[in-house]
């Protein structure tokens, strides 16, 4: 029986007794926060991890633990560039994992951007949509056949996936005014639905996707937050958890907020998980209502919304997968 874990289970505690020896993993966004720390515990349990990180000075310094822990545990740790702003450096990235041929048994698309001002990536599309959805749906398509019949993709999404469905008519705020949190809600749903259509792709041959919310964590994801901005997010969550009965909001440390991706990526049932989104280290139920908590709204697991995003995608970034 698969022992329980919850909101504040740590990393350390998910993985306990989980030998990864022989196991290759991918995992996006390793120059901070729960990248680093993703990378550290499943490279101390003996995995092989390979980091993409967009600055690789700056994953270097950063990732200075995971390759103590490599060593420790019997795994090991390299990184590759990755701009997930570019799609040039995502296929230049993708065409170097192919050439190198080692299967992957897991891919963590844990990189992404939240709340910044209106911009741009490379290609034209707007920053979190472009980062946090396209740029990961160029690299896990073009190295699908990497993942080995029986692996894992597991898309980092968010509570914040409440502030909005994908918008299929307007995805880079052509038409409409630009909010940063209905950007940001926007690209979470995205990652969500990518996970539920790469399922449905791929399960016939064992390979299953998730999505999961780490839940609140402050890391470097927050750096275009004020503290007021801050504080204002954090007492609409408290309100909404308020109304609904829960008690208040409170932050996850980098360890409980990597845990769940964890879980999600090496314990979890595959079958159970697969084309779902998880939370706290268990799978959330499906609910509606006002504000950030809990549970996943209906449209983030919407099989046409995502057959629908698939096909949008696939349009913007100019390949069929």
């Amino acid at each position: 029986m698969t022992k329980a874990f919850g909101a504040t289970s740590t990393t350390d505690e998910v993985l306990a007794g989980v030998d990864l020896h022989g196991t290759r993993v991918l995992v996006t966004g390793t120059s901070a926060g729960l990248g680093v720390e993703t990378a550290r515990v499943l490279a101390a349990h003996g995995a092989d991890v390979v980091g993409a990180a967009r600055d690789l000075a700056k994953a270097e310094r950063a990732t200075a633990a995971v390759r103590e822990a490599a060593r420790a545990g019997g795994g090991s740790f390299e990184l590759v560039a990755l701009d997930l702003a570019s799609l040039s450096s995502v296929r230049a990235c993708a065409d170097r994992l192919q050439a190198d041929a080692r299967r992957f048994n897991l891919v963590i698309a844990n990189a992404g951007v939240m709340a910044p001002p209106f911009g741009r990536t490379a290609d034209g599309f707007e920053t979190q949509f472009g980062t946090n959805h396209l740029g990961h749906f160029v690299l896990v398509n073009r190295i699908a056949r990497l993942i080995g019949d029986g692996g894992r993709l597991v898309n980092l999404s968010s509570a914040g996936h409440r502030f909005a469905d994908v918008d299929l008519d307007d995805p880079n705020f052509e038409q409409t005014t630009y909010d940063p949190w209905v950007a940001y809600g926007r690209s979470k749903t995205a990652n969500s639905l990518f996970a539920v259509a790469f399922d449905r792709r791929h399960r016939a041959r064992g390979v299953r996707a998730t999505a999961v919310h780490p839940g609140g964590i402050h890391t470097e994801l927050g750096r275009h937050m004020s503290s007021g901005e801050m504080e204002a997010l954090i007492a609409s969550i408290d309100a909404a958890h308020a109304a609904a009965g829960l008690p208040p909001f409170a932050l996850k440390s980098i360890p409980q907020g990597a845990a769940t991706t964890v879980w999600a990526a090496c314990v979890a049932d595959a079958e159970a998980i697969g084309g779902r989104y998880c939370e706290d280290c268990h799978m959330a139920e499906v609910q509606d209502g006002e504000g950030i908590r809990g549970g996943v709204r209906p449209y983030a697991l919407d099989v046409e919304r995502a057959e629908a995003l698939w096909r949008k995608s696939e349009e913007l970034v100019g390949e069929a997968f």
